[in-house]
């Protein structure tokens, strides 16, 4: 009953919006097409100009085989950076910002659902 409770009151407090509103993959795959220059996923993906983004959430920031992070991006990561949705939401809707001195020269994803679904998107590529 406890652990019901708790985790209703959980769910009541996310907001309804960003990575917290309900992605669709699908529509993240066509979203992800703006990121396709500098990064890959999928089976084979190579490091581009920006890292590959199999595994990317749950993972540390700053962190990825065979790429050179900014030393910004592994500062945020050693101080407790790791992409959660939340924070790969925060990121992708002004990376500047939310890492300054960070190498990624995109703007940002300023649409929350085009966040929602390309957070989703990735949640199907494994490390």
């Amino acid at each position: 009953m406890f652990k019901r409770v708790f985790v209703a009151a959980l769910l009541l407090s996310v907001p309804a919006h960003g990575a917290f509103a309900e992605g669709d993959p699908a529509k993240g795959e066509r979203v992800f097409k703006k990121c396709q220059a500098c990064h890959a996923v999928g089976e084979g993906a190579k490091a581009k100009t920006g890292p590959v983004l199999n595994g990317v959430i749950g993972r540390v920031a700053g962190v990825a085989e065979g790429y050179d992070f900014s030393p910004a991006m592994v500062e945020f990561g050693e101080g407790g950076g790791t992409w959660s949705a939340e924070e790969l939401d925060a990121f992708l809707a002004k990376p500047r910002e939310h890492v300054p001195g960070t190498k990624m020269s995109f703007a940002g994803l300023r649409k929350d659902q085009q966040r929602a679904d390309v957070i989703a998107y990735l949640g199907t590529f494994t490390q």
